[in-house]
């Protein structure tokens, strides 16, 4: 088969065909969403599904906020998204210049055991961090949830493994001009670095936005809570109104969308490049 003067055989036909049923399956549940804040309660489990309501309720849209305070909710997220995603920034590509081109004793022993704790669930040590951040008197503050996710391990390694493809011999070279460790990060590391560090941003803020056991842990003033928190509301106060989850969730995830589509070019270039050198 040739297309354009181009051929075309019959695996490059499978491929684009599993490619595009895998992406219409991976996007289904956000067309069902979508569709659902369209919906009254009583319909957005209706079998067969109705993908485009007959009657939409935009009604949805202007009852989620004034039936929970979404805003005050959609503020706290973001001020803790974007300061946790701030400092990780900072922090881990500090740390992971320091791992990645100086030398000094036990270097690589402690990034092992730094990076080893990926491998350990935040449920094994989350009680012994409240307690902490009790005794800190740090509990119903955003600062607590701060302080617990300013720093990353797999910051740290994202970040390293992107120095470790820059040449060392820039670094050198940059001493030799008479620049110190601080300035060569600040201007030779932080510019070259901006796929990893867009890469990191959009985990960061991710797993930061979409946070619910952290806050549900810390924070039980309303004016403190989350929009991840928010959303629960819905079933504990007004019998489980589905449409209005469904319209808040919408909501919620345009921030994130944003974020990502600002940044996707990026992204595949720093998942791409951070694998390079270990």
């Amino acid at each position: 088969m040739r297309i354009a003067g181009r051929k075309v055989t019959l695996k490059t036909v499978l491929l684009y065909a599993i490619v595009i049923t895998v992406t219409l399956v991976m996007l289904m549940p956000f067309a069902w969403m979508l569709s659902a804040s369209l919906k009254l309660s009583r319909d957005v489990f209706a079998f067969p599904i109705e993908w485009i309501p007959s009657e939409p309720q935009w009604q949805n849209y202007v009852d989620i906020w004034t039936k929970i305070p979404l805003a005050l909710f959609i503020y706290n997220t973001s001020k803790l998204t974007i300061i946790v995603t701030l400092l990780q920034l900072l922090t881990s590509s500090f740390a992971a210049y320091a791992f990645a081109k100086l030398n000094f004793p036990y270097k690589n022993t402690l990034f092992l055991g730094y990076i080893a704790t990926i491998a350990m669930p935040w449920q094994v040590y989350m009680v012994p961090q409240f307690l902490l951040m009790r005794e800190f008197g740090l509990n119903n503050t955003h600062l607590a949830l701060i302080c617990l996710q300013a720093f990353t391990a797999f910051g740290v390694f994202l970040m390293r493994q992107f120095y470790m493809s820059i040449p060392t011999e820039l670094c050198e070279a940059a001493r030799i001009d008479g620049m110190n460790e601080y300035q060569i990060w600040a201007r030779i590391m932080l510019p070259l670095s901006k796929p990893a560090l867009s890469t990191l941003t959009i985990f960061t803020f991710v797993t930061t936005w979409n946070d619910f056991l952290g806050p549900m842990i810390y924070l039980t003033k309303t004016e403190l809570k989350t929009v991840q928190i928010g959303l629960r509301m819905f079933i504990s106060q007004y019998s489980a109104e589905y449409g209005l989850i469904m319209a808040a969730s919408v909501v919620a995830l345009i921030p994130v969308l944003v974020v990502f589509l600002s940044l996707q070019r990026f992204f595949v270039e720093g998942i791409a490049s951070t694998g390079l050198k270990g």
